[in-house]
């Protein structure tokens, strides 16, 4: 089996596919009688990162893979062809996504704490419901208060491997800088009422006004108590924890 014929069926996968795929489901792909080694698969990512450079896709490994994308200086013209689909975000749920990214596992006692005002439960409803937030064990303390942390597909969603690719914290400004990634319609067959998709980067940044709004996302972060610092916890499961992914 020729080496480019292996690179045009990764990069086939990855486009139909419309997520992440592992080197694992990539090599599933290929009859077993002739399925490539690890390594030929790998020679052939890296074939396809060389063709995308200098185009508008990007070769992007996540916590759940690789996954093809369009670059992000290409936002602001493709963001036009689905005006409805803009999302934008309050301040208080990006500054509580960041404060759980980077302070997990975290009470929501502590986040209005180094927040200063309470935590809408909305909030924690949309960041649960988008999958990016998860329980992932109870401080020992009375109440048993539940810990936050977050998920593979928040790491997927902002284009990281690992909890270890966030940003430095006096480089951030919100998550919308971090190359979040939404998920928009190609031409193809459609599978239970839903479009086949392209991972492409989308610029989602912070809008309206809360309590705290002239606060620094950064500067609250690095007031908080750091994980070493909290008490001793029970955490779930230890998959729950996407640095050991």
């Amino acid at each position: 089996m020729s080496q480019d014929h292996i690179k045009n069926v990764i990069e086939a996968a990855l486009l139909a596919a419309g997520r992440s795929l592992s080197y694992e489901e990539l090599g599933q792909l290929f009859d077993e009688r002739e399925r490539p080694e690890l390594a030929a698969l790998k020679e052939g990512v890296s074939a396809l990162e060389a063709d995308y450079v200098g185009r508008a896709l990007e070769l992007r490994e996540t916590a759940s893979g690789l996954r093809v994308q369009v670059r992000r200086e290409f936002n602001n013209e493709l963001a036009r062809l689905w005006p409805e689909r803009t999302q934008r975000y309050s301040r208080a749920l990006l500054e509580t996504l960041a404060l759980i990214a980077y302070r997990q596992p975290i009470t929501r006692a502590e986040i209005e704490a180094v927040r200063g005002v309470a935590v809408n439960p909305n909030i924690t409803r949309t960041l649960m419901e988008r999958n990016w937030v998860r329980v992932v064990g109870t401080r020992d303390l009375p109440g048993r208060p539940e810990l936050l942390g977050t998920t593979r597909e928040f790491l997927d969603y902002f284009g990281l491997k690992t909890l270890d690719d966030l940003p430095p914290l006096e480089d951030l400004k919100s998550f919308g800088d971090m190359d979040p990634q939404l998920v928009l319609p190609v031409a193809g067959p459609q599978t239970e009422g839903q479009p086949d998709a392209v991972a492409v980067s989308v610029e989602e940044s912070a809008s309206g006004s809360d309590a705290h709004e002239g606060a620094d996302v950064a500067e609250a972060i690095e007031a908080s108590p750091s994980v070493e610092e909290v008490e001793s916890v029970e955490v779930a499961d230890s998959d729950a924890d996407v640095r050991s992914a």
